[in-house]
């Protein structure tokens, strides 16, 4: 399939820069797969198209605070991206590192721009990645907790404002959100609320909880000619025994799986075996693609993704390509919301 086959014109203002004032009030597109019919909802009706019996499936991966603020001696400013952590040392994106020389010192900011600590550029890597030595004895977790902002998408235009970081810390981060470790949030799931939930439970609606750390690749554009010539990214996910039983159970009773946002799709592909899943957990680089046959999941909750990416790709396998760009023709002539913080889309 050509790359540019998941291309489209976006009008910049669709851009969304800031989460619905509730999050369960954000619009839905709901697409009839089969049919190619189309109707516009809200996030909160969207139990009028599930049935008793049907399982969402989220993903409860906890978004690190990774974005942090550095500076150099000489007073060069550097905004950094952590990734993870390995025998103490950290492998970060960081912008500005073309200038930074490998062994030299910089100092990690704190929230409110302080000095926080020192840190050593052990060595420089590629596509603007580093390791560094943090001289802090914490984890992490502790530290980004003191120094670091929510790592929201290059598009949503942010500096170091303050109370606009607490608002992100909060909404860039899902209401169930448990098991820390990614980078990037699985945004379909921030519309659920706690009483949503409640109320999908008391429908007769299941739910199953998975974790996949969502990493820096997912924002990754295919700058291959053809999808099938780029490398995904790889995640790291889990399904516990729970979660594997909650699910087999429904399929089994004739209960529709629903996975909630690409990172929740890519979860059970990965797990399934014919039309169980197992539990199990691992790294997984499984690229959906038009062409896969999905042997888990019946429907899908997601939000619309950018052009030329994987996860563009992934909906495009899911409901036809044909559909799905009538879909998002649709939305952006209703002037939905993109990306990240915006609007929701449910392919049944």
């Amino acid at each position: 399939m050509r790359t540019n086959e998941l291309d489209y014109d976006l009008p910049e203002e669709l851009i969304a820069q800031q989460p619905a004032e509730k999050r369960c009030q954000s619009r839905l597109l709901v697409l009839d797969r089969r049919s190619g019919q189309i109707f516009d909802r809200r996030f909160e009706n969207i139990g009028e198209y599930l049935r008793p019996g049907d399982c969402l499936v989220l993903n409860d991966t906890k978004v690190l605070a990774a974005r942090f603020f550095a500076r150099r001696d000489t007073g060069g400013k550097l905004e950094g991206l952590f990734l993870q952590q390995d025998n103490g040392l950290w492998e970060a994106m960081l912008k500005g590192l073309g200038k930074v020389k490998a062994k030299e010192q910089i100092w990690l900011k704190d929230a409110k721009g302080g000095d926080f600590c020192r840190a050593e550029v052990v060595e420089k890597k590629t596509d603007g990645k580093c390791v560094l030595k943090i001289e802090a004895e914490r984890n992490a977790d502790e530290i980004l907790e003191e120094i670091g902002f929510a790592p929201v998408p290059p598009y949503i235009k942010r500096n170091e404002d303050l109370s606009q970081a607490a608002i992100d810390k909060h909404r860039y981060q899902t209401v169930y959100a448990k098991n820390s470790g990614a980078v990037a949030a699985p945004t379909a799931g921030l519309h659920f609320t706690k009483e949503l939930i409640s109320r999908l439970e008391s429908q007769g609606v299941l739910f199953a909880y998975v974790t996949l750390h969502v990493g820096e690749g997912t924002f990754k554009p295919v700058t291959a000619e053809s999808i099938e010539g780029h490398k995904i990214h790889r995640e790291w996910f889990s399904i516990d025994e729970k979660a594997a039983d909650v699910i087999n159970r429904a399929k089994q009773a004739g209960g529709r799986i629903i996975p909630v946002g690409t990172t929740s799709v890519r979860t059970i592909e990965a797990a399934a075996k014919e039309s169980t899943v197992a539990a199990t957990s691992g790294q997984t680089e499984l690229f959906i693609m038009p062409g896969y046959r999905f042997r888990m999941a019946d429907a899908m909750v997601t939000n619309f993704h950018l052009p030329r990416s994987t996860l563009l790709a992934l909906v495009a396998a899911f409901a036809g390509l044909d559909k799905i760009q009538a879909a998002y023709k649709h939305a952006i002539e209703k002037r939905y919301r993109f990306y990240s913080f915006g609007d929701a889309m449910f392919i049944i």
